[in-house]
């Protein structure tokens, strides 16, 4: 009895402390005007409840408080937009009191430099530097041809395997990539490789430098990638060979040009190439094989656009720009996997003064969601918007009306959006023009907070 009695005391001081912590919380962060909402614990916040619970959490959230809630995600007090018209005005008016406000493990981790971060003209200059890379003429004329000759290898020997389309889209994504900037060494690769994917994993993470976190693996990558780069970037400068890619082009711009870039700003600005690309490409391409796989109507529509674009090459011949801009079933269909799957959740931004938005007020330093997950499952602008149908982009307004933000929007908009549609598109004519699938072992899918399957997405795969 004794025993029983010491035991219920002390889960009553217990909830007592717990209680107190939140309500200290809570009072810490009350300011007048304030949107309405839950702070949950001292430093952590809400955060496992976010990552958990995801698109569920929001939901709650906004039937309790309206769409435009606070919280403390990801390290810091946050105020949730759930709000198309709020949305569009906060991407649309970067410098007006906002700027980008990533969490700090992935500044830290993809440098202070990288182009997500950086605002006003070093934006400008940076983001300038990044389009010149990857204009419609550059994917045109050097990395399309580059792209094809890799598709080729990559989806080579695969017939009559149990595949991991999972492993190998992100194979795909980041080796391309590889290939694109001029690191191409398998010696390289063999390195670079896992401590990127290190690098990856930290992005969306507690900024909580211990051993064992997945933030002290990815600051640890992060040193190795540098060293890497560096060692690639002046092996290169001293060979005085023209290799015709990005990295060429990014010190060329770094001699000739007023751009003054900085070797740690060359390097941000491949690590961001990288990251950017990766994670999109890799996913939207596994995902459009699922979806593919699971409605035959649509592989047999875009299967026959793919064979149509072969019967007027040789069998080596490769795909070029004009073959890629009359792929437009496939351009639909990559759009639609992007919607329903949503590879992308929203975006931060941060206050740099106390705003007023919606009646209430943002202090300086406040963190914005611009969470427009929920902008693709708008019945209103996407007719029954669960079901997976790519004949609703046929309407070519629907690319361009003003809630499309699924590349971002504003001059944040995704720089590199048509260079990724680019590559899925490649994999996508090499993998149905060669190959039938199905799939095998039941494979679970999340869908947040990124979007993965944790055990892989298998296939049988045999030549067509």
């Amino acid at each position: 009895m004794v025993f029983l009695g010491v035991v219920f005391i002390g889960v009553i001081l217990v909830l007592c402390v717990c209680t107190a912590l939140l309500r200290w919380n809570e009072v810490k962060y009350r300011k007048k005007g304030l949107p309405p909402g839950t702070m949950g614990w001292p430093v952590f916040g809400e955060t496992t409840e976010f990552l958990k619970q995801g698109p569920s959490f929001m939901k709650n959230q906004r039937a309790r408080y309206g769409s435009l809630f606070r919280s403390h995600i990801l390290g810091c007090p946050t105020v949730v937009s759930m709000d198309p018209e709020l949305n569009r005005y906060i991407l649309m008016n970067e410098g007006k009191g906002l700027l980008p406000g990533y969490p700090q493990s992935m500044l830290t981790i993809l440098g202070e430099c990288n182009i997500a971060s950086v605002h006003g003209p070093l934006h400008k200059d940076m983001r300038g530097a990044m389009l010149s890379l990857i204009s419609p003429p550059i994917i045109r004329d050097q990395l399309l041809p580059k792209i094809d000759q890799f598709m080729r290898s990559h989806l080579s020997n695969w017939n009559d395997k149990i595949i991991n389309i999972q492993e190998k889209t992100k194979e795909m994504a980041l080796l391309s990539s590889l290939k694109q900037i001029g690191i191409e060494s398998n010696t390289i690769s063999e390195f670079f490789i896992p401590e990127f994917y290190k690098l990856v994993l930290g992005t969306l993470s507690l900024p909580i430098d211990l051993p064992g976190t997945n933030y002290r693996r990815a600051i640890q990558a992060r040193k190795k990638i540098l060293i890497i780069l560096k060692e690639i970037i002046e092996e290169r400068r001293a060979s005085k060979s023209n290799q015709n890619d990005m990295l060429d082009s990014l010190l060329r711009i770094d001699e000739s040009s007023k751009l003054n870039l900085t070797d740690q700003q060359i390097i941000d600005l491949i690590i961001t190439l990288l990251y950017s690309g990766y994670e999109t490409v890799s996913t939207t391409s596994m995902m459009v094989v699922k979806y593919l796989h699971d409605h035959p109507r649509v592989l047999e529509e875009l299967r026959n656009e793919h064979l149509e674009v072969r019967k007027r090459k040789a069998p080596e011949d490769p795909i070029d720009w004009n073959d890629y801009r009359s792929m437009s079933f496939t351009r639909a269909v990559i759009l639609e996997t992007m919607r329903i799957a949503t590879i992308v959740n929203g975006v931060l931004r941060k206050t740099t003064q106390d705003m007023e938005m919606k009646g209430f007020v943002i202090p300086k330093g406040w963190k914005i969601y611009v969470y427009t997950r929920e902008i693709n499952y708008d019945p209103f602008l996407y007719p029954e918007p669960l079901t997976f149908n790519p004949w609703r982009w046929q309407d070519k307004r629907l690319e361009s009306q003003q809630y499309f933000l699924m590349f971002g929007g504003g001059s944040r908009q995704c720089p590199g959006k048509e260079l990724g549609i680019v590559e899925i598109t490649t994999f996508i004519h090499y993998f149905v023009t060669r190959y039938r699938w199905e799939e095998v072992g039941g494979d679970t899918l999340l869908k947040f907070p990124r979007v993965e399957a944790p055990n892989g997405l298998h296939l049988r795969v045999w030549n067509y």
